[in-house]
């Protein structure tokens, strides 16, 4: 790209002729498949070859070659070359005058903006993004970081997804990610300063105008008389350095401070107004500066972007390198030198700003000014545990403590007792390591890295205690805790419950291997042997009796407000557990209390097939402490039984609905209760009441009974026990029959005493043709069913009573009614069959 924009004036018409006429696979889309005349080219086409032809990768020799393949002669080039340098003119003189007008920053309003150089160059950036594979989004610096460690086929690889997922390709995609990532950090100091948004240096043009401020031309001047006298005068400075008021010679004003300025005009205005800004002379007079004038300063050197650029007259040196962008990759950020009249008048260092907003030596800039960014001479690279790790420009004389203090110092977990340093040498790298008295003292060389690293994650004098004390935790290995037992004192002791008989010691070997210690620590404790020097790490446990048992509890069942294990306490007794289980309940029986207890032996004694050892005992319900049974005590993991006693029972109701006198809940007084007598409890029955119908509910399902044999016939079999939540509802008569199933007209008819089931069939219509007429049954009302009963040729058919239901089965949808004649005619042929070979057989039998 560089290329073509360097000799774009020369191979222009060249590359735009190749273009146009040569068949390539870069531009199938646009460009002519075959020989055209060269004065058929209108503008248009010339401009988006003129596009095509810069993202163009042929030489120019490659370029005429393919034209003359083409079978173009020396004649259509040069009309070619001829027609695009009138484009090209016109291209140039548009871009010239543009130029003109906009060469550096604008002054409007009193305001400072960019220039449109740089508006073009922002444009022109935002405009290539798509094409630019390094369009991470990032800062120009990071950007101009990454186009030098990456070549473009790397940079286009990156910027593409990934496709493709071989196995190389992956590894070589990571692999560029990774260095991205790492040369995307090694910013150098500084360079974000004039890369923020945020951040402008604009000058502030409302401020009260500067004493020492010098004019020039175009500067504009308020004149303002108050007093007995009322006038007021705007006068701009001439190009020859003058102000001209009224009548008065001119005024030469030019390289004058305000100051100077104002005594000046106010001088010479007294030819005009008698004692002005005198003593009594009731008349004063004030000059003050109006609009400020444009300047024009030029940046070069090492400038992101050098060139001249109009500022306003206020405009400081950070003005103008934020225009400019700043120092460039190579650009120095501690020598920007300010060139007035061929002399160095000032020496701006960046750090001064950075590190202590100090900003003495950014002055304001005068017309003709030149900054030039001049080359660094040292920049070395600072990564780590510090809290700014970048790239660090350095002056003669500065050492790496400096370098430091430009990187904010270290962060709270640097390794500072030595730090490896990188040094370029004429022929490879040198490794060397400053310690810590030699950083006030070691000069940096250009290149040198440096990498701070972490502190290892381990202690130089830390001992551990754990366990059955009363302060557990890390303690600094020193004076007065070197020993087990001055480290037990310093945790405050051993608690109550410290397991004493043996302690451990976890300690590391040599290759770093844990290695365990046991230790006598009641003997310790007592004096009795001694004391045990600790090391580094040591880690000293202290067991309780609590953890080398298992957890101890006894357990409760049965009728108490709360069953469940409950943690086992020493000299726990019954009485206790029942408490802890908050009481009896109210069904509780106090006799026959069942506990059983292990049988443990430790494998020392005989081996028994009693496993458990059941103790029975009585108790006082008030759980007295002179109750024995209360008193006795329990052992861990015994576990209590109550039982329910035998008299106990909760209330039970049954209910009666319908044709009673007194339907509703009653209580069922005991287990002797029966169909007839809750009848005659509730009342007896109303008029009306249709007895066959009764209903008996038992846990929601029907008991078919026979009411009206029931209270004619009280020993009658039907006459049952009734059981809690049993229910009777008696209706009234029905005066209706229900007929269903496989009938012509499933309907429900009104009962008719003459009538039998045949006459009700036929009031449905009779069987519909998939009926199963030997398959009808009748449900009556109170649940039971009766079907019909056959004897030789003559059918009993069920009573029919009102509100009873007459079903009728049928063979299902798709199945077939009957067998059919070939299946007759098979079963009957091997009914023959068998019958001949059982008289065979019957026959030889006989023989």
């Amino acid at each position: 790209m560089r290329f073509f924009q360097k000799t774009r004036h020369i191979y222009f018409p060249i590359i735009l002729l190749l273009v146009c006429l040569v068949n390539l696979a870069s531009f199938a889309q646009t460009i002519p498949q075959s020989k055209k005349n060269v004065d058929d080219l209108t503008e248009d086409e010339v401009s988006i070859f003129y596009q095509k032809a810069l993202d163009s990768g042929m030489s120019e020799m490659q370029i005429e070659k393919a034209a003359k393949a083409q079978g173009y002669t020396a004649a259509d080039i040069a009309k070619m070359r001829d027609k695009l340098s009138k484009f090209s003119n016109s291209s140039k003189s548009e871009k010239k005058t543009e130029s003109e007008e906009n060469t550096g920053n604008r002054v409007t309003n009193g305001k400072l903006s960019k220039s449109k150089n740089e508006e073009n160059a922002s444009s022109k950036e935002n405009a290539n993004a798509k094409d630019d594979p390094s369009n991470l989004n990032i800062s120009r610096v990071k950007k101009s970081i990454e186009e030098q460690i990456f070549t473009l086929e790397e940079r286009i690889f990156l910027s593409q997804p990934l496709n493709v997922y071989n196995d190389s390709l992956v590894k070589a995609y990571k692999e560029l990610q990774l260095r991205r990532s790492i040369a995307l950090e090694k910013v150098i100091f500084g360079a974000d300063l004039f890369d923020s948004e945020t951040l402008n240096f604009e000058p502030d043009l409302k401020i009260a105008t500067p004493s020492n401020y010098t004019l020039g031309p175009d500067d504009e001047l308020n004149i303002d008389i108050f007093g007995d006298v009322l006038d007021n005068f705007k006068v701009k400075v001439s190009t020859e350095g003058t102000v001209k008021i009224l009548n008065l010679s001119p005024i030469y004003v030019n390289g004058l401070s305000i100051e100077a300025a104002s005594n000046r005009i106010i001088g010479r205005l007294r030819q005009l107004y008698q004692g002005l800004n005198k003593p009594g002379s009731g008349s004063s007079a004030q000059v003050t500066l109006g609009n400020v004038r444009s300047i024009k300063v030029t940046l070069t050197g090492e400038v992101k972007f050098p060139g001249s650029y109009t500022v306003s007259s206020l405009a400081t040196i950070f003005n103008a390198l934020y225009l400019a962008g700043g120092p460039s990759a190579n650009g120095s950020y501690r020598n920007i030198r300010l060139i007035r009249g061929n002399k160095t008048i000032r020496t701006l260092d960046l750090y001064d700003f950075l590190l202590k907003a100090d900003q003495k030596d950014n002055i304001h800039l005068q017309d003709q000014d030149i900054i030039r960014i001049s080359d660094y001479e040292t920049r070395v690279e600072l990564i780590g545990e510090v809290k700014r790790p970048m790239i660090f420009e350095t002056l003669k004389g500065e050492t790496l403590k400096d370098v430091l203090r430009f990187a904010g110092g270290f962060t709270s977990k640097a390794y500072t007792y030595s730090i490896p340093v990188t040094r370029n040498t004429s022929r490879e790298l040198k490794l060397m390591n400053i310690t810590q008295d030699e950083v006030s003292n070691f000069l940096p060389q250009n290149g040198d890295k440096y990498v701070i690293g972490a502190i290892i994650e381990r202690f130089e004098n830390r001992v551990e205690i754990e366990g059955a004390v009363f302060r557990p935790g890390m303690y600094a290995l020193e004076q007065g805790v070197s020993t087990v037992k001055e480290l037990i004192k310093r945790a405050e002791g051993a608690r109550e419950d410290a397991f004493l008989n043996r302690a451990t010691i976890t300690r590391r070997q040599e290759n770093f291997d844990p290695q365990i210690i046991s230790i006598d620590l009641g003997k310790i404790l007592r004096g009795e042997v001694a004391d045990v020097a600790l090391h580094r790490e040591d880690v000293i446990k202290v067991f309780s009796f609590s953890n080398l048992k298992e957890k101890r509890t006894v357990s409760i069942f049965g009728e108490v407000n709360q069953e469940g294990e409950f943690e086992y306490k020493v000299g726990m007794k019954v009485g206790d557990l029942i408490l802890e289980a908050k009481g009896f309940k109210e069904g509780a029986s106090y006799s026959k209390l069942e506990l059983a207890r292990r049988i443990v032996s430790h494998g020392m004694g005989s081996i028994s097939d009693e496993k458990v050892e059941i103790i029975t005992f009585d108790i006082n319900g008030n759980l007295e402490i002179s109750n024995k049974g209360s008193q006795f005590i329990l052992s861990p993991f015994d576990i209590l039984s109550i039982r329910k006693s035998p008299d106990y029972e909760k209330q039970r109701y049954i209910s009666i609905q319908g044709m009673v006198n007194y339907p509703g809940v009653y209580a069922l007084k005991n287990n002797q209760v029966k169909i007839s007598d809750f009848i005659e409890l509730s009342g007896g029955l109303k008029s009306g009441a249709f007895l066959e119908g009764a209903q008996l509910y038992r846990n929601s399902e029907i008991v078919g009974i026979k009411l009206e044999e029931v209270i004619a016939k009280p020993s009658s079999k039907d006459n049952m026990y009734l059981m809690a939540m049993d229910s009777i509802y008696v209706p009234r008569i029905d005066q209706t029959v229900k007929l269903t199933g496989a009938l012509q007209n499933p309907v429900s008819v009104t009962y008719k005493p003459d009538f039998k089931l045949s006459d009700y069939i036929a009031e449905a219509g009779g069987f519909s043709p998939n009926a199963i007429k030997s398959n009808v049954y009748v449900k009556s009302p109170n649940g039971i069913s009766s079907k019909t009963k056959r004897f030789l040729f003559f059918k009993n058919y069920p009573k029919v009573l009102p509100g009873s239901e007459i079903i009728v089965d049928g063979i299902p949808l798709g199945s077939k009614k009957g067998l059919t004649p070939g299946e007759v005619m098979g079963i009957t042929t091997s009914l023959a069959s068998f019958s001949l070979t059982l008289i065979y057989l019957i026959n030889q039998l006989i023989k």
